[in-house]
């Protein structure tokens, strides 16, 4: 008897006839089978990536805590035959395998060594699994741990843990800040000082120069001592309301 199947983009089909896998269909229309005996059967087979999700799987740590994982495992059938013959379910099988290696590994580490490194067990998981894998015709592309479920009483102590880590590293970050901004302070003061310093002793280079051109420039010219005289008295005079007459005779002046 013939049948009519059409295959879906992202399918293969294993045609089965008398019970004897004959060849596969890829996606398209296909017809098969005698126009007499028995019809023949088509299996489909999902060639697409999925992911098959491990829940809440109890498993006792190296330190003999009891922790409960998930798992995410996305993987992909790159062999169609070997997925329907070598096994009888084969997403059954990966889902088994994913346990018992989350488990071998697990009864291997501390509780401490699982919550530092997570990415360990996932990669360690995807390699344990990826040979077996193969042999029923799965690829399997990634391991990911979802969630690590602890005891209610180991659950409150790592969440005051985590806050004491949080709160230190506050603390340090605001010392840091502290540190910081002092010496910035200090190096502003010092480059203020250092450039006050530097200006002082440029005035005071300053006042050395004008006060030595003003000595040669006396030297040169005596008389200028004179004018300087005249020019103090009349200072004074002023800020003392007083009169001073220099070179006149006092009895003249009087008179």
């Amino acid at each position: 008897m013939k049948i009519t199947v059409t295959i879906k983009q992202g399918f293969t089909g294993l045609l089965f006839e008398n019970g004897v896998l004959t060849r596969e269909l890829p996606p398209g229309r296909h017809t098969a089978g005698a126009m007499f005996g028995p019809a023949p059967t088509v299996e489909l087979v999902d060639l697409r990536e999925r992911s098959s999700t491990i829940k809440n799987q109890e498993i006792l740590t190296g330190d003999k805590v009891s922790v409960r994982l998930s798992l995410l495992v996305s993987f992909r059938v790159t062999d169609p035959k070997a997925a329907v013959l070598n096994v009888a379910n084969y997403e059954d099988r990966l889902y088994e395998d994913v346990q018992l290696s989350a488990r071998r590994f697990l009864a291997t580490r501390s509780l401490d060594q699982i919550l530092k490194d997570r990415n360990e067990l996932s990669e360690a998981i995807q390699a344990d699994i990826s040979g077996p894998a193969k042999q029923f015709g799965v690829t399997v592309l990634r391991a990911d741990v979802k969630d690590i479920i602890f005891p209610g009483q180991l659950r409150e102590l790592m969440n005051r843990v985590i806050e004491t880590e949080r709160q230190a590293e506050a603390n340090l970050i605001a010392a840091k800040s502290r540190a910081e901004i002092a010496a910035l302070d200090a190096q502003s003061r010092a480059q203020v000082a250092s450039v006050e310093a530097k200006t002082a002793l440029e005035n005071q280079q300053k006042k050395l120069e004008l006060d030595q051109a003003f000595a040669a420039l006396i030297e040169k010219n005596p008389s200028l001592v004179r004018v300087k005289e005249l020019e103090a008295f009349k200072d004074m005079g002023k800020a003392a309301q007083t009169h001073f007459y220099v070179g006149v005779d006092r009895q003249k002046r009087d008179a």
